[in-house]
């Protein structure tokens, strides 16, 4: 499935939009559902354990080396 944003140009445009959701071609999100999320839970399952593993190892390095500077 993909996400668009859409801005509605005309007065009918949302009742239309509404209908096909009815008839569940589309699903609406309300835009402040999106924008209420956490970033933990907006990318929560986005990397698997061992890249975040790796990803985590890399930033202690990284933070290791300014520590050092």
């Amino acid at each position: 499935m993909e996400t668009l944003v859409v801005e509605l140009t005309h007065k009918n445009a949302l009742r239309l939009l509404r209908d096909l959701e009815e008839m569940n071609i589309i699903r609406l999100h309300d835009s402040t559902e999106s924008d209420s999320k956490k970033l933990s839970e907006k990318y929560r399952g986005v990397l698997s354990k061992e890249e975040s593993h790796d990803l985590s190892r890399h930033i202690g390095e990284s933070r290791d080396e300014w520590k050092n500077i």
